[in-house]
């Protein structure tokens, strides 16, 4: 099937490396140029950016932090002088502090809230100034602790539920401009992210026997609903969280 993304530019946040790197290659396949943005992992950026240019597209390596205004700007000039326009953006990029909310300070929720939430507004800022091919997307990855308690997971928790109600918003300032807003929450992935939960075992385990689809979720399942979101196939959805978790919350 041809989704109509060839020749299309898009920016994955936080994309070194599972689901957003997931993403990016998804996007890749389709013969997306890609701009991978990481913070700190280079060498797992690098990788991930020899893997995109040999599906023969474009992709450029974008150091920053999502949370700096500075330096989402600085990647917005570098896409322009690079590619000349950006079609896509994907707010991937997350961080957090997990522990109970007993010993939680105002900084870690403060820093939740900043990478998690904060950080799509610089994005679509920058985003909305670039030339693009048709009708822009933006898509953020959120999660399950947007409205589900998760133990250890407030500060994350709330700066998820912070972000799909700034998708909502923004999604209806921007529609008029050709900008497509919506969100993927995901249900639990077994990615490096989930080696900092200290109930993680736990967790994956609890999530086998509670999804009807009957497997874990994997950074791929997301991905594909993330390029589905990026189509024109999807060019009426505009303001919503499309859950991905093969069924786990729709259990009592």
């Amino acid at each position: 099937m041809d989704l109509g993304l060839a020749g299309k530019r898009a920016l994955v946040t936080g994309s070194s490396r599972g689901i957003g790197r997931a993403i990016a290659m998804s996007l890749a396949d389709l013969e997306v140029d890609v701009a991978i943005n990481y913070l700190r992992n280079r060498a797992r950026a690098e990788e991930t950016a020899r893997e995109i240019e040999s599906r023969g597209v474009r992709c450029l390596l974008l150091k920053g932090n999502v949370a700096r205004p500075d330096h989402v700007e600085r990647m917005f000039e570098t896409i322009a002088a690079e590619f000349g326009g950006l079609d896509i953006v994907v707010s991937n990029a997350a961080s957090g502090v997990l522990k109970p909310a007993a010993e939680l300070t105002l900084h870690h929720f403060d820093w939740a809230m900043h990478i998690n939430a904060a950080a799509l507004l610089p994005l679509i800022q920058g985003f909305r100034r670039l030339d693009s091919i048709g009708d822009k997307a933006l898509v953020a990855v959120s999660s399950l602790g947007a409205m589900r308690a998760i133990p250890n997971y407030t500060a994350v928790g709330a700066s998820k539920a912070a972000l799909e109600s700034m998708v909502r918003h923004l999604a209806a300032e921007f529609a008029p401009e050709g900008i497509r807003v919506n969100a993927v929450s995901a249900g639990t992935v077994d990615t490096d992210a989930l080696l900092h939960f200290p109930n993680r075992d736990e967790l994956l385990e609890g999530a086998r026997q509670r999804t009807p689809a009957g497997r874990l979720l994997t950074p791929q399942d997301v991905a594909n609903t993330v390029v589905f979101l990026c189509t024109e196939y999807a060019s009426m959805i505009h303001g919503q969280t499309l859950v991905v978790d093969g069924g786990y919350s729709i259990l009592a």
